[in-house]
């Protein structure tokens, strides 16, 4: 393939593609926004620690947008070159579709690489940085809310905290009063103790008070009974601090590549269901990245079809068939993850049935018998459209 052609076909991919991946991270970034508008409500965020938070959160976002990117780049390119009628001049000029694979292959294995780096690494780090940053602006407003001297009960519902000394800083505390009254019956809960600390768990998504030396009182009608303690840790609902949001345990779609290697199924129905999910995100991180490679390649045929068509049209009806190859993705993940059928083949069930597409494409456009899509569209849409009378 001519060095000209193939620097102008990338540059052309590029750019297609750079604008793509904005636009869907900002429709994706939009939806996010409505949907975990608890969490900010909540924690009262800064625009600074809003940004931060999303910024963590787009890795797992590209995973999605990168292989539709690609296919849209490669089909738009395609397309335009067929509309403008480059193609016609580029075969007058000795040279056939398929000399031009070279640039969309080229492309597709750049966005592949892509995307695997992203899906072995940039997700881990960027849903951890992100619970690490829920878990420190939680952690601080906790510590704001506790006021020195004072009986707290804003901060959790049914829990009254007293403090006579509070560090903001270290979040060690002295001289404490905790009372529970959300036990079940009639009971409650004291607990004296000279020191504590708020302290957090990021992998269980925990908030927790640590108290030292004391004693717990528990009242049950007239009765009352007293334990003595050195430690006493007491988890407590993240969700009342972050009005409805919760962090939970750290989720498989969070881990990193090694650790969802090393799970193994457990003798538990819980731990059993963990591997399952495990298992399914090991595929779904190699599957979606080797998707860039089969939709791009895929849209080379898929432009050639549509010659004539109108950029909206061409678009609308790819993302069309994007929509079907994330169906058949999530039907496998799904499957996959209810144990009907192994996630091997649920999760790469797609990548196979357009992989097939795709070498049935390329050979038809070897052959130049290639049938139009856009001729069939306009028959169709003719078809329905009513016909006018004649008077």
């Amino acid at each position: 393939m001519n060095t000209l052609l193939m620097r102008y076909l990338l540059k052309e991919l590029f750019q297609t593609f750079t604008l793509c991946v904005i636009s869907l991270l900002t429709l994706v970034v939009m939806a996010r926004v409505v949907h975990m508008r608890e969490l900010f409500l909540g924690l009262d965020l800064q625009w600074q620690d809003a940004i931060l938070l999303f910024s963590y959160m787009i890795p797992s976002f590209l995973l999605i947008v990168l292989p539709i990117s690609c296919m849209v780049s490669v089909f738009l390119t395609i397309l335009r070159m067929s509309t403008d009628r480059e193609l016609v001049a580029l075969k007058a000029g000795g040279i056939s579709i398929l000399q031009l694979l070279g640039a969309p292959a080229l492309f597709s294995f750049l966005c592949f690489l892509m995307a695997l780096v992203i899906s072995l690494h940039g997700i881990a780090w960027g849903m951890g940085s992100f619970r690490s940053l829920v878990m420190q602006i939680a952690s601080t407003r906790a510590k704001v809310v506790i006021q020195p001297g004072v009986f707290n009960k804003d901060l959790f519902a049914g829990i009254t905290l007293f403090a006579r000394q509070v560090d903001p800083e270290t979040g060690r505390l002295r001289q404490i009063v905790f009372e529970d009254t959300t036990q079940s019956g009639s009971s409650s809960v004291t607990v004296l103790a000279p020191e504590g600390e708020m302290i957090t768990d990021e992998t269980n998504g925990l908030f927790m008070f640590r108290l030292e030396n004391g004693r717990i009182y528990r009242a049950a009608g007239s009765n009352i009974s007293i334990l003595e303690f050195e430690e006493y840790v007491i988890n407590m609902d993240f969700a009342s601090i972050l009005t409805g949001f919760t962090l939970g345990e750290v989720k498989p779609k969070e881990m990193s590549w090694n650790s969802l290697r090393l799970l193994l199924p457990g003798s538990t129905t819980r731990e059993f269901n963990l591997y399952k999910k495990a298992m399914v995100e090991v595929q779904k991180r190699l599957a979606l990245p080797f998707a860039c490679l089969v939709l791009g390649i895929f849209a080379l045929p898929l432009g050639c079809s549509f010659e004539g068509a109108r950029q909206q049209v061409g678009i609308v009806f790819s993302l069309g068939l994007f929509l079907v190859y994330y169906s058949v993705f999530s039907f496998g993940m799904s499957m996959g993850e209810a144990g009907k059928i192994p996630p091997v083949i649920g999760l790469w069930l797609a990548n196979v049935i357009f992989a097939v597409a795709t070498g049935v494409g390329l050979y038809f456009t070897a052959k130049e018998r290639l049938f139009s899509l856009n001729s069939v569209i306009e028959t169709l849409v003719a078809r329905v459209r009513p016909k006018k009378s004649v008077a």
